[in-house]
């Protein structure tokens, strides 16, 4: 009989219950199962029961069904025994206990409690039914929907002052997912990428993938130091294939590549010919003064300028989207690829985003976006400022936009103390030597832009309570 009081369902029980008849040699190879029904009123369940026990055992290779003579043990049977398989919990000691994390700094990204929600989910319910009229869920163009790439492209030529054309444009998911593909599409094995050093590891990782060698140049507060990128070069004789930069608001420093570095960096790769890939993750969010061109831009740019971006930042991080512009036999090289690694891109997501910029419902969510984002910049500044336990252990330059500080420790307390301390108390952060290859770095990277002002307040009480009080200076007269 089934016990109809344990966790396990009937059909299972009863499933593993031939199957043990089975083993046992008392159901031999090719002998007959009683009816359905009879085999029901014998065990005492609802034929509905036996005949998914049943099933079951079919389709795993213990019985076989003969038409219109019925169900016999299987005359070849299985080597395994599947079907008295049971998951067991794992006998490891259990993991120590971790403090709760309550708060977590992250690293820059939007709130995805802003999002224009409402407006995508309509306006994808819309561009599934209109694909579906128009047969256009099939397999598309692993370039990406052709309706978004023409969109795009107008934009980032209004916009960001690029002339690309819908060919020039491949969609991703995401710009890691745009790192990725360029690097498995260009690079080979033995190539030299140079990259900024702090920087962003995601893109160093992407690299090294397709087998290039990553070489760590340092930043400075003008950004990429391109005197040690030029004597690399030179050391280098041809290999350096590609150079890595976020010259906007640098990863993760948040300093801008100045005026004659960019000038120097194009110059460099013109006469090493090598190509520059511009990940400009967050050009939506420029606060003070107007945004930098890109160097991609189509006043500067040569065929050798790859350009990255996201609107994953415009949108919420879970919205994987991205896009790559590059020049023509370069996107076709794209393409190819990403036809071999996931055929193409979510046509339907593609078709609603451009729906959603098209009625500029995504350039009304970005300046809503700034607006609150420089509130929140404005007022974790001030917080810092203001007291005076931050400020005798924290000092950050205000960037000029973009979603997060770079908080450098200048006081007694060590970041490493800092972090264990803030983890203690419920808040995770990320030391910088998340973003170093090599070597430590008393600094942080401090996302404000998921925070409401009432959060980043609860954050630098918490920090205030983590950090090292200042010494007192002795009153007695000398």
């Amino acid at each position: 009989m089934l016990d109809n009081s344990a966790a396990v369902p009937r059909q299972t029980q009863l499933a593993r219950a031939l199957v043990a008849e089975i083993q046992r040699g008392r159901l031999a190879p090719g002998s007959f199962l009683p009816g359905s029904r009879t085999l029901a009123a014998q065990v005492g369940v609802n034929r509905k029961v036996v005949v998914a026990a049943t099933d079951e055992l079919v389709a795993q290779g213990w019985l076989e069904a003969l038409p219109a003579r019925g169900i016999r043990v299987a005359l070849d049977l299985p080597t395994s025994p599947v079907g008295d398989a049971q998951a067991r919990r794992s006998r490891a000691p259990r993991p120590t206990p971790r403090p709760a994390v309550h708060m977590r700094i992250g690293d820059g990204v939007p709130d995805a409690r802003i999002a224009p929600v409402d407006a995508l989910a309509r306006a994808q319910r819309r561009a599934l039914r209109s694909l579906a009229r128009s047969a256009g869920l099939g397999y598309g163009d692993p370039a990406g929907d052709p309706v978004l790439r023409d969109v795009l492209a107008t934009f980032v030529n209004q916009a960001r002052g690029l002339a690309c054309t819908r060919d020039e444009l491949v969609l991703t998911r995401g710009s890691q997912g745009a790192l990725a593909l360029f690097a498995l599409a260009v690079l080979r094995p033995g190539d030299v990428v140079a990259v900024e050093h702090p920087g962003y590891a995601p893109a160093w990782r992407a690299f090294e993938l397709a087998g290039a060698s990553v070489l760590h140049i340092g930043v400075d507060q003008d950004g990429l130091r391109t005197d040690l990128l030029e004597a690399a070069a030179k050391r280098l004789r041809g290999r350096l294939k590609a150079v890595y930069v976020t010259p906007h608001h640098q990863y993760p420093t948040t300093v801008t590549l100045s005026p004659e570095r960019r000038m120097h960096l194009r110059q460099l790769c013109d006469s090493y010919d090598c190509t520059i890939v511009e990940d400009d993750y967050d050009y939506e969010y420029q606060f003070d003064g107007a945004p930098r061109l890109p160097l991609s831009a189509a006043s500067f740019a040569g065929p050798s300028c790859v350009y990255v971006a996201s609107l994953s930042k415009l949108l919420a991080p879970a919205v994987r989207l991205g896009y790559v512009i590059a020049s023509r036999p370069i996107a076709q090289r794209l393409q190819a690829t990403r036809e071999c690694l996931d055929r193409q891109g979510d046509v339907v997501l593609e078709r609603a985003v451009a729906e959603l910029i098209e009625d500029d419902e995504l350039q009304r969510h970005a300046r809503r976006a700034r607006q609150l984002y420089v509130q929140r910049r404005d007022h974790l500044l001030q917080r810092f400022a203001a007291s005076p336990l931050l400020a005798a252990n924290f000092a950050c330059e205000p960037p000029s936009g973009g979603l997060a500080l770079w908080v450098r420790l200048h006081g007694a307390t060590r970041l490493d103390d800092l972090v264990a301390r803030a983890l203690v108390r419920g808040l995770a952060l990320a030391p910088g030597a998340t973003h170093l290859a090599h070597g430590s770095i008393e600094a942080f990277r401090f996302g404000f832009a998921a925070h409401t002002p009432e959060e980043l307040t609860a954050i630098c009480d918490t920090l205030e309570a983590c950090v090292t009080r200042p010494a007192r200076r002795s009153s007695k007269p000398r």
